[in-house]
């Protein structure tokens, strides 16, 4: 699931991006678009702003009312926003200020498909390599961007299952402990410890054959059995990304 941001003060030319899009989503099953539109800069702006909102894309036209795509671009890297911005505009004479913003691409209208799809493409090969410690979740309604790194552990409670992040916060997700993990399963970092936790093996301070202090703060007492797989899991994963000897 990727999430995109289109911003343009024309809704025919809103219209026709994002049916694009829609077009490279048929012929691409296991890709999945969040579009959201935007009529002007300061709309999207105010949303990644307020809303903890961090589009994938953003495809932004330059001559807009108000303020001009390009100081958009330069406030959203202000802000620490990296998402890959694909200016779709009606003159070159902007081309070079688009390097100053990291641009991915500087498009002049009118737009094909066919020069669309390639830049898709391009871009969703590099998110792919360089952004695949990323989840996308679905959190009270909302689609929440999460750090794999930023993973303390998730413990199940009830119905919920409780994920908890490095700097205190913690998300209720709606999803089995098993697809959860499934998520999670390409990175080796994370274990199984019973069936009610998932462990972050690089937030491990400490361990002991009670409990596993996580830097965070968090202590998750161990379930019977669990401490002898749990501390080699540990210290293989230790031992494979040091190549330190622990005994």
């Amino acid at each position: 699931m990727y999430l995109i941001a289109l911003c343009d003060d024309e809704n025919a030319e809103l219209d026709k991006t994002e049916q694009i899009l829609r077009n490279y989503e048929k012929e691409h099953s296991e890709i999945e678009f969040v579009v959201e539109r935007f009529l002007n800069a300061d709309s999207l702006l105010n949303k990644v702003k307020q809303k903890n909102y961090r589009p994938d894309f953003i495809f932004m036209d330059i001559y807009m009312s108000e303020k001009s795509g390009m100081d958009a671009a330069r406030e959203l890297r202000a802000m620490g926003n990296n998402g890959k911005i694909i200016f779709l505009t009606t003159s070159r004479e902007y081309a070079l200020d688009a390097f100053g913003v990291e641009a991915s691409q500087y498009l002049v209208k009118p737009i094909t498909e066919q020069t669309l799809f390639l830049v898709l493409d391009r871009c969703l090969k590099d998110i792919n390599e360089t952004n695949r410690k990323y989840l996308l979740l679905r959190v009270e309604g909302r689609i929440q961007r999460v750090a794999v790194s930023d993973i303390v552990c998730c413990e199940a409670q009830r119905k919920l299952q409780y994920l908890y992040l490095s700097n205190n916060t913690q998300f209720g997700l709606r999803r089995t402990m098993t697809e959860i993990y499934e998520m999670l399963i390409g990175y080796r970092q994370f274990v199984r410890v019973g069936v009610a936790y998932i462990v972050n093996l690089e937030h491990v301070e400490s361990l002991s054959a009670q409990e596993v202090q996580m830097d965070s703060g968090k202590k998750i007492y161990l379930p019977r059995g669990s401490y002898h797989p749990l501390r080699e899991r540990y210290f293989n994963y230790y031992c494979e990304s040091s190549e330190i000897l622990i005994k």
